[in-house]
């Protein structure tokens, strides 16, 4: 994964080289709290690179009810067409270490814990949008797309504590189970719904 964003990051910056217009912009929205560097390429076509991130506690219930933390983690490298002014199409690809740790109630000392990631560590996006971070002055800019992350692929394990015998033999096979069940639950997010908002400088 690092060596594919360490190639884009030299694509974006060997076509600042040909640039007609630069900018950096702050945002914040579905994907957490971020920021973007961009360079225009061609008259309608700019390069962008930006990195965002979001913790936050969501719990979730299967037979089992988790105490949940999302964790967001996601470098974007795309490319923004825009041939109707402001208004623009956008594609690229998504290096994401996206996770969802999960913690069942203690009971005995025994409880169920893991986390759930993304199926896609480079994730394909699509969207459209409006404003351009390398736009000349001080403008708003904002994303509406999907990124697709692949289904969520879970990774649970039993913590025993004082459970002994078939107690705990029943707990293990109780958590091969709900890693089926987590994934059910949380399939949708193979799409991942992406909204930002934010300010950009250009020079």
């Amino acid at each position: 994964m690092r060596t594919a964003i360490y190639a884009v990051m030299g694509f974006v910056l060997a076509a600042a080289g040909s640039a007609h217009a630069a900018g950096i912009g702050v945002r914040a929205g579905t994907t957490g709290l971020g920021a973007d560097v961009a360079w225009s390429v061609a008259p309608t076509l700019s390069a962008r690179l930006g990195y965002s991130a979001l913790t936050w506690n969501h719990d979730v219930d299967t037979d089992i009810r988790y105490n949940g933390k999302l964790k967001l983690s996601n470098v974007n490298a795309l490319l923004d067409f825009s041939p109707l002014g402001p208004f623009r199409l956008t594609g690229g690809v998504v290096f994401n270490n996206n996770k969802y740790d999960v913690r069942s109630d203690s009971v005995s000392g025994a409880s169920i814990s893991g986390s759930v990631k993304s199926g896609k560590s480079a994730a394909p996006y699509l969207g459209i949008g409006y404003g351009n971070v390398s736009g000349m002055g001080v403008n708003f800019y904002a994303d509406l797309g999907i990124m697709f992350q692949g289904s969520p692929r879970a990774s649970l394990s039993a913590d025993c504590g004082s459970l002994t015998g078939t107690a705990c033999t029943n707990l293990q096979n109780q958590a091969a189970a709900e890693q089926a069940r987590l994934e059910d639950k949380l399939k949708n997010f193979k799409y991942y719904p992406v909204l930002n908002i934010g300010v950009t400088v250009g020079f």
